[in-house]
């Protein structure tokens, strides 16, 4: 009798430990670990939740998980590293310096803004503002890489000393702007309220720009923005249909054909371009130069303001328990 029952009794055992490893990877798998207040150099072997209205401050720290900011949270990571992605909810707010995130970073609906300082991240995207209130930003500055692509669909775009590997699009945001950086792909500027300004920058596919209003500025002396020299472009450029400002090009390298259309007032193009496959469409020598008037848009100070509120607010809270 013994022997008959010893390989049913080993079979239950195997099926029972199976079932208990089973439920600890699940359980493992569903880990969230909550982040309120100040983290160090250690690392989070879960998700990381910052619950909504409340901030987390991290430096050095490691999560191998994904990442969520919740509605009015506030994340702050220096140093750091996220194995996966980083989803901000509405009023959300996440920054970053000196961090790389191997996934995507998505700012929702409403969320109240990126600022990614020497940061590597695998593509961002900023979604349209639909029936929010809030109208967020995207910073993307000092050595920062976006190893894919770049998308806006909403509020100030600003990429200064950085790389994009994929394309840069951005539709209805309040402006596109892009200083000394490297674009890989396409660049697509449509419907921006308050135009875009390109400089010192290197656009590998198309550049288009279509409808937008208040001007576009490729290069100096366009009077939207300080620019110390023009950019290059790889293929064609196109500029349609902007109005309520001025369209320059100055200092520029085109290796294509520039391409204009319906721009009003027409195109001021400066003899100092070199354009490979000429200019097509109506256009005229510039009637001025311009400096620009003060610092574009009021993101950059709602950035620090809310960094620093964040920073508070997790200092009174101590140390976050991860």
């Amino acid at each position: 009798m013994a022997r008959r029952t010893a390989p049913a009794l080993a079979t239950l055992s195997a099926i029972v430990t199976a079932s208990v490893l089973c439920t600890a990877q699940n359980a493992h798998a569903d880990l969230v670990m909550y982040c309120v207040g100040s983290g160090g150099a250690v690392t989070v072997p879960s998700d990381l939740y910052v619950p909504p209205g409340e901030s987390c401050a991290l430096t050095g720290t490691t999560v191998t998980g994904n990442v969520r900011v919740a509605a009015g949270a506030n994340l702050v990571i220096t140093g750091g590293t996220v194995n996966g992605a980083v989803r901000v909810a509405a009023d959300g707010y996440f920054d970053s310096t000196d961090t790389g995130v191997d996934g995507g970073i998505t700012l929702a609906s409403g969320g109240f803004g990126l600022y990614l300082s020497n940061t590597d991240v695998g593509g961002v995207v900023v979604e349209p503002k639909g029936t929010a209130t809030i109208e967020g930003f995207l910073f993307v500055e000092r050595g920062s890489t976006v190893d894919g692509d770049l998308t806006a669909g909403v509020g100030e775009v600003s990429v200064t000393g950085s790389e994009v590997t994929g394309d840069v699009s951005t539709t209805a945001a309040y402006f596109t702007d892009l200083h000394d950086s490297f674009v890989d792909g396409a660049l697509s500027v449509l419907n921006n309220p308050t135009g875009s300004v390109v400089c010192g920058t290197a656009v590998g596919g198309r550049a288009t720009f279509a409808g937008n209003l208040g001007g576009v500025q490729l290069g100096p002396n366009g009077g939207l923005d300080s620019c110390a020299s023009g950019g290059y472009f790889a293929r064609d450029v196109g500029i349609s249909n902007t109005t309520g400002g001025r369209t320059t090009l100055d200092d520029n390298i085109v290796n294509g054909v520039l391409r204009l259309t319906a721009n009003n007032p027409v195109a001021e193009v400066a003899a100092n371009n070199s354009i490979r496959g000429g200019v097509v469409g109506d256009h005229s020598a510039p009637s001025f130069a311009a400096a620009a008037d003060g610092v574009r848009g009021t993101a950059g100070e709602r950035a620090r303001e809310r960094r620093a509120r964040a920073g508070a607010s997790a200092a009174v809270e101590g140390a976050a328990r991860l």
